[in-house]
């Protein structure tokens, strides 16, 4: 199996957004057959670009997506139970035809690439978007909502929404990702539901993935070190969280991180 480093440690716009978030969901699901879920991504697409036609701008394009994968599919936001782990791991995404925004738009970029249409994944707080990649195109799709198409000042509507509060809305809030933010945002997300599972070994797991694709991040270095200290492994907890230290010397949590090394010690 070709390796998580190895599909990622390549420039961004070469990164196969699809193939790595299949290589890293067949450390959860080793029977899972990488090519056969690329196959399925290439049959939507043929089946899409045939609806399509040869009249092509993008309204139409993001119309015929919507309509297939939406009303043909069946594909949908996993609402009723949004923080199943299942909801990042591509392969199950495709399987039961429900996930999270940023894991659905996985898909729909996926798509999009297939079909030459320049789309982009918006990072904005608390919600993954997707848009066309041309200038001045000024339209969002919110793929967790059947792909409804938003304008700026809907995206600051939604934020108002997520959050039950004013917010304002920030120009870098919609600021394209690159396929690594991508992957560790999706990476993340399953991060932090494993942890509230207290399912260890698996955040470890992550984490590790995680640290494949940003090496040296100091917060994932003193997670991981919590985590080993969590799970009584004293020595790699001390070599995670001294490390931590010697990169962010004068970190907030720098004193509290002091303290458990020495209590290990």
């Amino acid at each position: 199996m070709q390796s998580f480093f190895q599909e990622t440690n390549k420039p961004d716009h070469k990164i196969n957004l699809a193939k790595a978030s299949l290589i890293y969901a067949k450390y959860q699901y080793p029977r899972l057959d990488i090519q056969d879920y690329l196959m399925t991504l290439d049959i939507i697409f043929q089946r899409i670009k045939d609806e399509l036609g040869k009249e092509v701008y993008p309204l139409k394009v993001i119309k015929t997506i919507n309509k297939y994968l939406f009303k043909e599919l069946g594909f949908k936001g996993n609402k009723d139970n949004y923080y199943d782990p299942d909801n990042s791991y591509l392969n199950q995404v495709i399987d039961k035809k429900t996930g999270i925004p940023i894991t659905l738009s996985v898909i729909y970029l996926e798509i999009a690439k297939r079909l030459d249409f320049p789309m982009v994944g918006i990072g904005m707080p608390g919600h993954f978007l997707i848009r066309p990649e041309f200038e001045n195109v000024g339209i969002f799709v919110d793929v967790f909502n059947q792909g409804e198409i938003l304008f700026k000042e809907d995206c600051e509507l939604k934020l108002k929404e997520i959050y039950q509060q004013p917010i304002t809305l920030e120009e870098h809030f919609l600021t394209p990702v690159s396929n690594q933010q991508i992957l560790g945002r999706m990476l993340t997300n399953l991060k932090y539901i494993y942890l509230n599972r207290q399912e260890y070994p698996k955040m470890l797991r992550i984490i590790e993935l995680l640290l494949q694709l940003f090496p040296n991040h100091p917060l994932e270095i003193r997670d991981r070190g919590l985590l080993y200290y969590q799970l009584r492994q004293w020595e790699k907890a001390t070599t995670d969280l001294q490390l931590y230290l010697s990169i962010l010397p004068t970190a907030e949590d720098a004193p509290t991180i002091r303290q458990i090394l020495q209590q290990m010690r």
